[in-house]
């Protein structure tokens, strides 16, 4: 590539720095969550106000350069950085907003998870979202949203009122039920295929605190203690979800209550004595706890690799594919994990957002994590193998922001027939030169 991209950047005469190879602060900040993805971008701009987000955009458009699009740099398959293009990151437009009155939250699309429980849970509100502190609230958004708080309050697009954002055109608009429905339908799900999201504005919830339970049991007692799980799971209230990982180290079941106090001992003890010897127990802690438990567990510049699905309900054949799989895995750290679903989330129509899998009971993911560049090729394999395995027993669909591979049968299944056509009508409206294809791609169609 020439030289056209930094001179688009020259005369785009922005307000806040162009980062380039020979900067001091190059590496650092060329740096995203995945180890794996290790790129080398021609330049990183870092805006501050919107205006400088509109003239990286028609810089990256009229030089014809790859515009990767960074949130919280979390995009399992890099697609927040590229080799020799642009990284537009938003991590400095991060601004929380709360409209008392209103019970609404306004962040900006470089805000992380973390910043947005800070801001909101000490008031006594919650959004629900993910479940770990350093997530981009934007990539987070735009694929859907899950965590412990959405069997009682939804998706974290269940809970988005509006957006900001800048158009390939490098236009800006805002969108919200009444105002661009259809895009509003579709960033509901449908990734960042079709802007940079400069601003969010969400519904607030009431909050007063949660009681969660942890317990480790051995992997060889797995085959009972899912089998109890699923079980005694399927009674549960909405105020109510319970998680677990499968990894070399044991079965470790999470189960998180958000009402009543004083029933939490009697809703959640049991998941404590589905089989004999669990460690573990019953804690009052902290939601901002409890959402930054796994940051390190995930930190930054490990490698990651992940497939995803949903299911009904956690079957038998499942469960033997979980044992068999933690029984191979080649590394310490990788693992199998499952989130309870359903409640509210099924209360939205499925055709009312882009996002699909509303009726799913579970959510599962085949997740290799390591450290050594030695172990790539055989984690990343033992986690596709894995996920193969695992989807025999899926739903139909998958959750775009949780997959380590890209491809348009990827984008297909999370979606279906109907809904892309619809994504790609739209897609072909907005951004039909595929300026913004760095995601999990909606190619433009009309």
């Amino acid at each position: 590539m020439s030289n056209s991209l930094l001179d688009a950047l020259t005369a785009a005469e922005l307000h806040c720095p162009v980062i380039t190879a020979g900067h001091p602060e190059y590496d650092h900040y060329r740096r995203v969550w995945n180890g794996i993805a290790d790129r080398q971008p021609r330049a990183i701009v870092r805006p501050q106000e919107v205006e400088d987000v509109q003239k990286a955009v028609r810089a990256a458009a009229a030089s014809g350069a790859l515009l990767a699009v960074r949130g919280g740099g979390h995009s399992l398959p890099g697609l927040s950085t590229c080799n020799d293009g642009l990284v537009l990151d938003l991590s400095l437009i991060h601004s929380v907003v709360i409209d008392n009155a209103a019970l609404t939250v306004d962040i900006g699309g470089g805000a992380l998870l973390g910043d947005l429980d800070r801001a909101t849970v000490p008031k006594g509100y919650i959004v629900p979202a993910g479940v770990i502190s350093h997530t981009g609230v934007a990539g987070l958004t735009l694929g859907g949203g899950m965590g412990w708080a959405s069997r009682k309050y939804g998706l974290t697009i269940d809970s988005l009122l509006g957006a900001e954002i800048v158009l390939a055109s490098g236009d800006v608009t805002w969108t919200s039920p009444t105002w661009n429905p259809e895009l509003f339908w579709a960033i509901r799900g449908g990734g960042g295929n079709f802007g940079v999201v400069t601003r969010f504005r969400f519904q607030l919830h009431p909050f007063s605190g949660i009681v969660a339970g942890q317990w480790i049991y051995r992997m060889e007692q797995a085959r009972k203690v899912l089998s109890a799980l699923r079980d005694r799971a399927r009674e549960q209230p909405r105020d109510f979800a319970v998680s677990f990982t499968a990894s070399r180290s044991g079965l470790n079941v999470t189960a998180v209550w958000s009402g009543d106090a004083g029933r939490a001992d009697a809703i959640l003890s049991p998941f404590g004595t589905l089989a004999d010897g669990a460690s573990g127990g019953l804690e009052s802690l902290s939601y901002l706890t409890l959402q930054s438990r796994n940051d390190v567990a995930f930190a930054w510049s490990r490698r990651y690799y992940a497939k995803g699905g949903f299911w009904s309900d956690i079957g038998d054949q499942a469960i033997e594919h979980i044992i068999d799989a933690i029984a191979h895995a080649p590394a310490p750290d990788c693992e199998i994990y499952a989130i309870q679903l359903g409640g509210a989330i099924g209360d939205v129509p499925d055709e009312a957002t882009a996002y699909t899998g509303r009726d799913a009971g579970y959510y599962w993911l085949s997740e290799p994590i390591w450290d050594d560049t030695a172990d790539d090729d055989r984690c990343m394999e033992w986690g596709r193998t894995t996920g193969r395995l695992l989807s025999d027993a899926s739903i139909i669909g998958n959750y775009v922001n949780e997959q380590g591979d890209t491809g348009s049968n990827i984008v297909r299944d999370a979606y279906g027939p109907e809904k892309y056509q619809r994504l790609a009508r739209l897609k072909a409206r907005l951004d039909p030169n595929n300026l913004f294809r760095l995601n999990q791609n909606i190619e433009p169609q009309e």
